[in-house]
């Protein structure tokens, strides 16, 4: 029943054939390194753009000017960091080599999670923004032994939310 609603709504249709989808092993290896750089370079941008050179040049500090503002930013930076480094693993299953580079890392990702909390409150230390750094520069390292390059790529502040 749903399939007939489908087919009966062009722009559905439209909307499915237009998407390509890889069909061969390589593709699908080729779109997994491809989306695997842009997810990684976009979480990089942002924590270097909005977390890492802030926090260094003291915008966290209580009684810095534009305080509020970066940390707020760095929150986003932090929630969009983490949501792309995710979508990267993700992506990095459709590769073996990618696959298996990056499995260690899982965990380190994860604990960015509870780190985002911390840096939009203000609470976050040289520690909490040398695990961001780490992070990514692992996901950097390990993309890199798989053949995937990844490059800083500093998003938007509307992709970031803000």
């Amino acid at each position: 029943m749903q399939e007939a609603a489908l087919v009966a709504d062009p722009d559905a249709v439209a909307a499915v054939e237009a998407s390509p989808s890889p069909s061969t092993t390589a593709e699908r290896q080729k779109f997994a390194k491809t989306r695997f750089v842009l997810n990684a370079g976009l979480a990089a941008g942002a924590t270097y753009q909005w977390i890492i050179k802030p926090y260094r040049a003291g915008k966290f500090k209580k009684g810095a000017s534009g305080r509020t503002f970066a940390l707020i930013k760095a929150g986003l930076a932090g929630a969009f960091a983490y949501n792309r480094l995710k979508a990267a693993i993700e992506n990095a299953k459709g590769d073996p080599l990618l696959s298996k580079a990056l499995a260690p890392l899982t965990a380190g990702v994860e604990s960015l999670k509870n780190l985002t909390t911390k840096v939009r409150k203000g609470q976050a230390g040289d520690g909490d923004i040398s695990s961001f750094e780490d992070v990514i520069n692992n996901v950097k390292s390990a993309g890199q032994s798989a053949g995937a390059t990844v490059t800083d790529q500093v998003p938007s502040l509307s992709q970031l939310g803000g």
